[in-house]
């Protein structure tokens, strides 16, 4: 085990510059810290934040510049546009089933501020019964090809090594796989491609996974989890830089799972990988707005971002972009000097 530094007491804004001025905090990212917890073998302990041992300054430094570019996103909060060819999805299933409509609907998010658009050709929903690669692919394969050609930057969505493999000759940049390169071949045709990925946090399968629902310490255990697969990711060639986690909200989880791990999520920072969230149109947010359907979440979706945003997560997964980008932008103008949003 490391020695882990954990940011407490956190301060946006006119405040954090106000305590980094007076010597009362150090800097993390575009906030400050007053309070760390220290966590080492033996035990931990919290301190203020301006008392660090020297031992530990190394890892202060660390944190006080903002997150590393990943994937050519940049250092803001990025905004990544959900595209699914799909007939059945939970929330836009038929929607944009033709190729066609799904390009025209990937071209608006971009307009609209997308930083990436992810492309996904099966339902991965609660209780939903697998798709044939083949039928996957013969869905995204053409989206795809038709987005890169105009220099999108497209993730493919796909816990399958076949269709993995397809995306990125069409042209994909990146994998996002909701079974953390659970096919035995998928580690190898990421790690050969040198592309970027994204590890979810999930149980069982689609069809399965809500039966495993069951945790002791939900943020602790889908950590452990996750550590594993980044451990099984670099073994098979891919560079620790590449790889980026998503906790998987609502993949074999209670709605208190997810509101657990929003609340938490600064603490997955510890496995030294951007986060990704997906809260977007989630069931949890219908049952927190009384049973919404899942197009009409768009405030609950919001709020979730927004907190997702400020605990650390380098990207969310949307399907409103528009709206989004805007709340990003009234946020971080607020939270700091305005620069970051006019750069947008």
């Amino acid at each position: 085990m490391l020695n882990l530094l954990e940011p407490l007491g956190l301060l946006s804004g006119p405040d954090a510059r106000a305590a980094l001025a007076a010597g009362l905090a150090l800097p993390f990212g575009h906030q400050a810290y007053t309070l760390a917890r220290l966590i080492t073998p033996a035990g931990e302990a919290i301190i203020s934040a301006t008392e660090l041992p020297a031992s530990w300054r190394p890892i202060a430094d660390r944190l006080a510049a903002p997150s590393p570019s990943w994937a050519g996103l940049g250092t803001e909060p990025a905004i990544m546009g959900v595209i699914n060819v799909t007939p059945d999805s939970f929330s836009d299933g038929g929607d944009r089933l033709d190729p066609e409509q799904a390009i025209a609907a990937a071209r608006q998010m971009v307009r609209a501020g997308a930083d990436l658009i992810d492309i996904g050709g099966e339902t991965t929903r609660p209780g939903s019964a697998p798709t044939s690669p083949d039928i996957e692919r013969s869905r995204i394969l053409p989206v795809i090809r038709a987005l890169a050609h105009e220099g999108i930057t497209v993730s493919v969505d796909t816990r399958h090594a076949d269709t993995m493999a397809a995306a990125l000759a069409a042209g994909a940049h990146l994998v996002n796989d909701v079974s953390a390169l659970a096919d035995p071949a998928a580690a190898e045709i990421v790690a050969a491609s040198g592309c970027p990925v994204v590890l979810m946090h999930m149980r069982g399968t689609p069809m399965t996974m809500q039966a495993h629902a069951v945790y002791g310490d939900v943020v602790a255990e889908v950590m452990e989890a996750l550590a594993e697969r980044i451990a099984l990711a670099v073994r098979a060639g891919i560079d620790r830089s590449r790889i980026a986690v998503d906790p998987g909200l609502g993949f074999a989880k209670t709605g208190a799972h997810n509101l657990e791990l929003l609340r938490r999520l600064r603490e997955l920072q510890r496995l030294g990988c951007p986060i990704l969230v997906g809260a977007s149109r989630k069931n949890f947010i219908g049952h927190l707005g009384a049973g919404d359907a899942p197009k009409d979440r768009l405030a609950g979706s919001l709020a979730a971002a927004l907190f997702a945003a400020q605990q650390g997560a380098r990207m969310v997964r949307v399907h409103d972009v528009a709206e989004t980008v805007q709340a990003l932008r009234v946020w971080e103008a607020i939270g700091t000097s305005g620069q970051s949003s006019a750069n947008r």
